[in-house]
């Protein structure tokens, strides 16, 4: 091969590696990325026409253009179309409905997308994704209607309530109060109703109830539970701390719990143990007693409740104790049971059947049986001796559960019984009281199955 041949030859093969080297280079450099944009609709298929639906668009190299449109059978209408001056790696877009959108009678509607990136893949016209978003339109707010209520509540009480929703697509319900709690709901009787006991915290000095019922596009309603409220007053207690308890009492606690460990001064010990220990049992309470079936209850029947015989009350419900130590305020608290005494070592027997949801030691509340029975209604058993009963066991009315004692923060063998409504502690002494059950519960739960079979 002549030389100038052999030079012609190594030019083409050089011109031909620059330029598979240059193809090379650019089918990996972000320039020609060939990944198409992210699009996102924040929404669950169903939309009110209220609401505007959060998009998202997202590309690693940048968005150059968008479009947004709305597909009904009336045609195609264009929401938006952005030529982005300034490209963004990330995007997002309230989308809101036409103006004439509310009043078109579709139940079903596409909302596409349309994306363009900065990309100079095919052909510097850049990566394109398009996504369309089947939507069902719902304009209709859920339908609630009070069916029953107890008449009045309590400071520190309970009240029942029964009522309809309705709605094409219900999602979820429940009852809103103003001191931030909300109240889970069950089926009852007929498909369509519902049924929640309510309580006012002793600790409130007010209380509203509203039922709130949201649907899957968003819609809800809110409908106030007319209540008659009655402010009970309690007891305020001022304890005045001496040594001898602290060094008693006080110190056989500390050895026993964790919080108190290292701690040296009485003083510092009884307030753990009276705050940072009561807040951690209590809440272990709370956590047990907050559950609520989601199964339909047909009935729900309740006899009075009184668990030890012949036996008086050494200590109530609601009393708020101030503690002091030589004339300074020191810690308080509140008693959320109560306390009753007859001989030592008695047997409790709840007078309720129900399900025993814990059998265990909870610190101050020394042994402590939780009962369920149904309907977010919980049952407490606090200092017992000993316990006869194991998580899981269904009691029967009248049947031994414990002994008296007093173990945990107890002073003497006594029973610190306490009731709870969806983990909020209550006036054991309504529940103790059959005209008070007959009249806020069974009456209330008679009535709504009137009027619910009245309606077909």
């Amino acid at each position: 091969m002549s030389r100038k041949k052999r030079n012609s030859a190594l030019i083409f093969w050089l011109i031909l590696a620059i330029l598979i080297g240059g193809i090379v280079y650019l089918y990996n450099s972000k320039m020609f990325e060939r990944v198409v944009p992210t699009i996102s609709l924040d929404d669950n298929a169903y939309w009110n026409l209220r609401k505007p639906l959060h998009l998202e668009l997202s590309d690693s190299s940048g968005i150059k253009a968008y479009q947004v449109y709305i597909k009904t059978s009336s045609g195609q209408t264009v929401l938006y179309d952005e030529h982005l001056i300034k490209f963004q790696d990330k995007i997002e877009v309230k989308i809101k409905p036409p103006r004439s959108a509310y009043a078109m009678n579709d139940n079903n509607i596409k909302i596409i997308v349309k994306v363009i990136d900065k990309s100079k893949w095919n052909f510097f016209d850049g990566n394109e994704a398009i996504r369309e978003f089947d939507l069902i339109v719902d304009k209709k707010r859920p339908k609630v209607n009070v069916i029953s209520n107890s008449y009045k509540i309590s400071k520190g009480g309970s009240a029942l309530v029964v009522f309809k929703a309705k709605d094409e697509n219900l999602k979820d319900m429940y009852i809103e109060t103003n001191y931030g709690k909300k109240f889970k709901v069950e089926p009852f009787y007929k498909d369509g109703y519902y049924i929640s006991l309510l309580a006012w915290p002793v600790t409130e000095k007010t209380f509203r109830a509203n039922i709130i019922v949201n649907d899957e596009a968003g819609n809800s309603t809110k409908s106030y539970i007319p209540l008659y409220l009655k402010n009970k007053p309690y007891r305020v207690s001022h304890i005045k701390i001496k040594d001898r308890f602290l060094k008693g009492k006080i110190a056989d606690l500390a050895y026993e719990f964790v919080e108190t460990q290292g701690v040296d001064d009485p003083l510092k010990q009884f307030k753990i143990i009276n705050e940072d220990v009561r807040a951690k049992n209590e809440k272990l309470i709370h956590t047990i007693t907050s559950k609520v079936s989601d199964k339909m209850i047909s009935d729900f029947k309740i006899n009075k409740m009184y668990p030890l015989k012949n036996a008086q009350v050494v200590a109530h419900f609601g009393d708020h104790r101030m503690y002091s130590y030589n004339g300074k305020p020191i810690s308080e608290a509140y008693h959320v049971g109560l306390d009753l005494a007859s001989n030592s070592l008695a047997e409790i027997k709840p007078q309720n059947s129900g399900v025993v949801v814990y059998a265990d030691y909870n610190g101050l509340y020394g042994n402590m049986p939780i009962i369920d029975h149904g309907l977010g209604l919980y049952t407490l058993y606090g200092h017992c001796s000993s316990i006869v009963v194991n998580v899981g066991d269904t009691i029967r009315p009248r049947e031994v559960i414990a002994r008296t004692g007093k173990s945990g923060y107890a002073m003497g063998d006594h029973l610190h019984f306490g009731v709870l409504v969806q983990g909020i502690e209550v006036r054991p002494q309504e529940w103790m009281d059959k005209t008070w059950i007959k009249l806020n519960i069974t009456n209330v739960i008679k009535d709504a199955k009137k009027l619910i079979n009245r309606a077909g």
